[in-house]
Formats: structure tokens, sequence, C-alpha cells
């Protein structure tokens, strides 16, 4: 009985979470990476085996400008919940698929790249837009995903504007 006893508080005690002693492992937030952010944090959380309740505590004491901002306007049933407080975020800094989606249209070679380095950031930038998609490296989603950008270029106007309303 003693021995079940020492067995059931060494579980409990390993199960303890040390959110002070673990803080000064949480990256660094910068506001002009934020894409690069939610995806190292994920990672550095996983490997040290961070219980996900925990992650918003942690996330709120490294976050600054937009980010905190929205951290603080979240009502407390939402800002304790990871993927809601990611999605908002992200969504404040217009890193939603159309944002990625643009990006990736939009970004030209600089003179200063080689070929090499414009070919990655641009593979980087239709990365970011397919997992914001949820394409989940489905080819069927891809193509689907794929048609309806063409579609909506061969529309009217309004047409458009209906589909960025409705988030197609």
């Amino acid at each position: 009985m003693v021995k079940e006893e020492s067995n059931t508080k060494v579980q409990s005690k390993s199960e303890y979470f040390d959110a002070a002693k673990n803080i000064r492992l949480v990256p660094k937030f910068c506001e002009k990476t934020v894409d690069k952010y939610f995806p190292q944090f994920e990672k550095i959380a996983n490997n040290l085996k961070w219980p996900k309740p925990y992650w918003t505590t942690m996330l709120q004491s490294v976050f600054e400008g937009k980010a905190a901002e929205i951290y603080s306007a979240l009502p407390s049933e939402k800002s304790s919940d990871y993927d809601t407080v990611k999605q908002e975020v992200l969504k404040a800094y217009e890193l939603v698929p159309e944002a990625y989606r643009q990006k990736f249209r939009s970004y030209k070679k600089f003179d200063s790249q080689t070929y090499v380095e414009f070919a990655r950031e641009k593979e980087d930038l239709f990365d970011k837009w397919l997992t914001s998609k949820k394409t989940d490296n489905n080819f069927d989603n891809l193509r689907q995903l794929m048609l309806l950008e063409e579609f909506k270029q061969c529309v009217h106007l309004d047409l458009k504007n209906t589909f960025r309303r409705q988030n197609c």
C-alpha cells in the first residue's frame, strides 16, 4: 500500500508543469515574422512535451504589438484555446489564405537575389498558401484550389467579390 501511494505521488509530480521554469524557453515573438513564429513555437512545445492547455499562457508572455492587443481582447474561454489564439493573431496580421495567395502571385525577383533564392522564396510562399487552405498535400484538394482560382480569374468582378466575401 505504501508503494502504491508513492507511485501516485511520483506520477502526479511528473505531470506537473512549471510554466515559470519553462517560460525562458519560449522563442521571442517578432511581428515581422509572425508566419514563422507559430511553427517554431509548436516544434519547441512538442519537443519539450509542454501540455497544450499551457501553450497560450506561454505565448502571452512574449506577445507584443498587435498580437498582445488581440490576445487581451479575446474573452477568457477563447484566450485559453491555442488554436483560436493562433488563428486570431494570424488574421490580425492578415496571414490568411487570401493574403498568402496574393503574396505568392505578386512576388517578384529582386535584383540582388539569385534565381535559386527567388525560387526558394516563391516555393515557401506557395507552401504557406496551400497550408492555409488545408490542402493536406492531397492532389484533389490542390486541383480544386487551382481550378477555383482560375475560374475566379475568368468571371466578372461582382462575382469575384461575392466569392471573396464567402471565403471561396
